[in-house]
């Protein structure tokens, strides 16, 4: 069932990106999941705050515990449309998040990058990658583009 809704709510994800591709930040964006519902949605404010932690998964999480009086998110599902950094795993690995569905991967500044064979979520958390891989791609692709 969970897998049929994946799509879905990565579409909710590339739209919250598309608002940061709008604002002139690096368009990623995330979407937290509980129970088929969007619990939080957020993307990039780097440039706005002026926050280097001001990743969309970093806010989307800060507003799912906000929002529900926790910090933990063990039923929880993130979406986000790039492959998380190895900062916003952290805060993924200390949520307890148990499931991380990602587009497209980060060969750059990506997790896998720096951990090569460690795994850096919650022992119990489940990983899904390449969930709508070419539409998240093309969107960054797009914006550095933009900026060449």
């Amino acid at each position: 069932m969970q897998l049929l809704n994946d799509d879905y709510y990565m579409q909710q994800a590339l739209k919250e990106a598309q608002h940061a591709y709008d604002s002139d930040e690096v368009p990623v964006g995330a979407v937290v999941v509980m129970n088929n519902k969007i619990i939080a949605k957020a993307h990039n404010q780097v440039e706005l705050l002026n926050d280097s932690t001001a990743h969309a998964e970093i806010l989307a999480l800060t507003t799912a515990y906000s929002s529900l009086g926790t910090k933990y998110l063990p039923e929880a599902t993130l979406y986000v449309t790039l492959e998380p950094c190895i900062m916003c795993c952290g805060a993924i690995y200390w949520g307890k998040i148990g499931r991380i569905v990602f587009g497209a991967s980060d060969e750059k500044n990506g997790y896998r990058r720096l951990t090569q064979d460690q795994w850096p979520f919650h022992p119990k958390a489940e990983l899904v990658s390449g969930v709508l891989e070419n539409e998240c791609a093309f969107l960054m692709k797009s914006f550095f583009r933009s900026k060449r």
